[in-house]
């Protein structure tokens, strides 16, 4: 399989790009992640999520843990070429950590953050931890 098509994306100093995860159904925007060279080419090559963790400075497969995984519908790459849009169906309705649908659930109203959103499955049952 031909990577060339890694080139033409506008890789940031440390070798990232931001990716933007939208539910395929929905349109709705599940989470905001990074990728690098490897993780792109992996999920192309396993029609699945893979990201990068910046905190974890290691390669992430959705759901590796929780079984939330999420297929790859489409992906997307920007104007400027530094960012990426994956359209996904995300497995199991949980795209976030926390147990909730989105990882967008603190909305800002009458300078407050305010939740929004249920958290659909205890993390802990989901993450045995």
């Amino acid at each position: 399989m031909s990577t060339h098509w890694l080139s033409k994306i506008n890789w940031s100093e440390d070798g990232l790009v931001p990716v933007i995860t939208q539910e395929a159904g929905s349109g709705k925007i599940l989470m905001f992640a990074w990728m690098n060279r490897e993780a792109i080419k992996l999920t192309v090559e396993m029609g699945q999520a893979i990201y990068w963790s910046r905190t974890r400075k290691k390669l992430w497969h959705k759901g590796e843990e929780s079984g939330h995984v999420q297929k790859i519908k489409e992906i997307y790459l920007d104007c400027d070429e530094d960012v990426l849009l994956l359209t996904v169906e995300q497995v199991g309705g949980i795209a976030c950590h926390t147990g909730r649908y989105s990882c967008f659930f603190n909305k800002l109203e009458n300078d407050q953050w305010m939740i929004i959103a249920p958290v659909l499955k205890d993390p802990k049952s989901i993450y045995n931890k």
